[in-house]
């Protein structure tokens, strides 16, 4: 394999090998590490389609991870794409009217976060060894809800690591908080935090940041990581199952060969509808990126007008995930359409920190052709589900449900009929309050464990066993704390 360097969005740190950038987590100048080229599908679509996920996802990871061995990269990929997944397909995929939803919740926290975060750990402690390291990798990661379970579940009795996942305390669902807060496992540590996702998104961004503080546990036997998306080796294996999807409705005969095909992501933090761009840029056949928001819609307004404005209330809707004002991996793609420019990204991301907002140029604007950004309302997102479950009897969560809103909304104001995939970011098992009071507001007074009940009873699904017992399951995590105090919490987790 021939090397691929990494360097840092805003200009300082260059020449990093995959392995460097994964343990850092991000740059020394706060930038995130994106790699010199995206490298390209090397052979015809159609002699790729024997490859199961397993084998997709070394040819995909291999390009971008080139100073990991062969052996090394399998070994990963074996103890990630496993049996803890409840479909053999991994991510497989279901057409329900003319679309075709990816469905990316079959593994054991019922998000879309375990295709990547059940190997990054592995990633890491091999990245590790291949460096020398001899100190403990601190993993600290902000979570709007689905990165934190998933984060805990992959990293939680892995030797050499220690993780800390902070979440905004009334931002999540109960099914969420309650997930974190039964994890088990003593490298693992969950602290609920006052304030939104973007107040605890920036406060492990300053702890990143804090050379002093980095030093300080570097002498205590600590270097800091993070499993965010952030993190280079989080994000490159999302780009496998959009490959994977193209080819299994290339297999399905769904599609002709080399047949574009639209994606449409529900989004947050930009790190899922950045790894379908990656995709398309290594070279698969794909039309438009069609970034799905809720009421929270600063990428909506970002793509259709250029300018990017934090200056406004966070709204809490029923589709916690996406309750995000900074989309952080948003800024790798500043710095693709820049022309890879970090002096553009560093005077947009000074704008941003200083003025609450920037304005990208006219040229910059028309790199993001291939973008279509999209918003629903609480009211529409509760709707979409009630209508999809009649109509389809299909059952999808709320983040779905902004998705395939969207989707609508683009099809009618288009008339774009390219066949579409839609990601399907959750199990509705995991919002089950908002999920049964879109179907019927007669459950709007029960709780959210008995209405996991009800989901089970009015779809005929089976309740996923990662769900079954949670109600019951001991509290083993309850430090609360101000934004302003979580150093001195991880000061107090490491004892230092």
């Amino acid at each position: 394999m021939s090397k691929l360097f990494y360097r840092s969005t805003r200009g300082t740190d260059n020449w990093l090998e995959s392995s460097e950038a994964m343990i850092k987590g991000i740059a020394s100048d706060g930038g995130l590490y994106v790699p010199e080229v995206i490298p390209k599908i090397n052979q015809p679509l159609d002699k790729m389609l024997s490859m199961n996920y397993q084998e997709l996802a070394f040819y995909i990871i291999s390009k971008f991870f080139a100073d990991f061995t062969a052996e090394e990269l399998k070994y990963c990929i074996r103890k990630a794409y496993d049996k803890k997944f409840d479909d053999p397909l991994i991510a497989p995929l279901l057409q329900k009217d003319k679309a075709f939803f990816l469905e990316l919740f079959h593994g054991p926290t019922l998000a879309f976060k375990d295709l990547a975060l059940s190997i990054l750990p592995h990633l890491l402690s091999t990245a590790a060894r291949k460096n020398a390291i001899n100190k403990k990798i601190m993993i600290l990661t902000a979570t709007s809800g689905d990165t934190g379970k998933a984060a805990l579940e992959g990293f939680a009795g892995v030797e050499g690591t220690k993780i800390m996942v902070f979440y905004p305390k009334d931002g999540v669902s109960i099914i969420q908080e309650r997930h974190m807060t039964t994890q088990t496992g003593d490298n693992t540590c969950v602290v609920a935090v006052k304030g939104n996702f973007d107040d605890t998104q920036s406060g492990v961004k300053e702890i990143f940041s804090d050379r002093i503080f980095s030093r300080e546990l570097n002498r205590n036997g600590y270097i800091l990581s993070s499993a965010n998306s952030i993190n280079i080796g989080r994000l490159i294996p999302q780009i496998v199952y959009y490959v994977y999807a193209y080819l299994n409705l290339s297999k399905q005969e769904k599609i002709k060969a080399d047949e574009k095909v639209n994606i449409v992501v529900p989004t947050g933090n930009f790190g899922n509808i950045l790894a379908a761009y990656y995709a398309k840029k290594m070279g698969l056949p794909v039309g438009r990126l069609i970034c799905a928001s809720n009421e929270n819609n600063v990428l909506y307004d970002f793509i259709n007008t250029g300018i990017y404005n934090k200056k406004r209330k966070l709204i809490v809707t029923s589709s916690p995930s996406m309750d995000i004002l900074v989309s952080s991996n948003l800024e790798r793609l500043l710095y693709d359409i820049s022309g890879r420019n970090a002096d553009t990204v560093n005077s947009l991301i000074n704008d941003l920190n200083t003025k609450g907002e920037f304005k990208i140029t006219a040229g910059m604007k028309n790199e993001m052709a291939d973008f279509y950004g999209g918003f629903a309302t609480d009211r529409e997102t509760f709707e979409t589900i009630k209508h999809v479950f009649y109509r389809f009897g299909y059952l999808m969560d709320t983040h779905t449900a902004v998705g395939y809103n969207v989707y609508r909304k683009y099809v009618d104001e288009s008339g774009d009929r390219t066949k579409t995939i839609i990601v399907s970011t959750a199990s509705p098992f995991k919002f089950p309050g908002s999920v049964s009071r879109a179907i019927d507001k007669k459950y709007k007074d029960m709780d959210e464990f008995s209405l996991v009940e009800v989901l089970s009873d009015i779809s005929g699904q089976k309740i996923p066993e990662t769900i079954k017992s949670l109600s019951k399951r001991k509290i083993l995590h309850n430090t609360i704390c101000e934004v302003g105090q979580m150093k001195d919490v991880l000061r107090d987790m490491l004892g230092i």
